[in-house]
């Protein structure tokens, strides 16, 4: 086993975060194709799998994160096989809720003790993508129960593809405001607003704790 093998193993954040932003390059060349749905399904169970891992390393219930994901699994499966796009805002949702609980679970795992080892330091950022993510698929379901909740600078009446709406999701989140993705119908404004309270959220809460660590440390010396 290769060294680079070995790191991913012991450090499981590392490895989710890797996958996603892996997924973040893949997305583009994927979409548009009945074979490029179904590989984005297929990296969808991988990122499932990564996040699932992530979560047994936390003080969090994993058996929740797994009950959470079968049923998500089994429909990505389903898409597979069947190209059903009517089945991608069910999937979707399952999604969401398995990103949201390990979005919790690293928070825990990151605050547990006043250690930060590598693994956690990889949290930060896994957490971040997690969330992202997280909001995505909640806009995507948002995008089937109400069309044309989302427009864009290009095809504005068109549907919006995943990675436009991963694309919204980051710059919401990040508070960036560079998305060319904008919610128009109000209860897609009304997650977008949530979304942007926990960018603030979560990175004040890291500030402070870096703050605090960094006190605690002055303070042993």
């Amino acid at each position: 086993m290769s060294q680079a093998a070995r790191f991913l193993l012991r450090t499981p954040c590392a490895t989710l975060l890797l996958v996603q932003l892996l997924g973040v390059l893949l997305y583009p060349f994927l979409e548009g194709s009945v074979t490029g749905r179904a590989v984005i399904a297929v990296f969808g169970i991988v990122v499932l799998g990564a996040a699932l891992l992530a979560v047994r390393t936390t003080p969090a219930l994993t058996w929740v994160a797994g009950a959470i994901a079968v049923p998500a699994v089994v429909l990505l499966v389903v898409q597979v096989v069947t190209d059903n796009e009517d089945l991608v805002p069910w999937s979707a949702g399952f999604e969401a809720a398995l990103y949201f609980y390990a979005a919790y679970s690293l928070l825990r795992y990151m605050l547990a003790d006043d250690k930060v080892t590598t693994d956690e330091l990889f949290a930060v950022g896994a957490v971040f993508t997690v969330i992202a993510w997280a909001f995505a698929h909640v806009y995507v379901v948002v995008a089937a129960l109400e069309p044309h909740a989302f427009t864009a600078y290009e095809h504005p009446s068109g549907e919006r593809s995943w990675s436009e709406l991963l694309f919204l999701s980051f710059t919401t989140l990040s508070s960036t405001g560079l998305s060319d993705v904008m919610p128009v119908r109000p209860h897609a404004r009304s997650i977008v607003m949530f979304e942007q309270i926990a960018g603030v959220f979560y990175l004040a809460m890291v500030v402070t704790r870096l703050i605090g660590l960094s006190a605690m440390r002055k303070v042993e010396k």
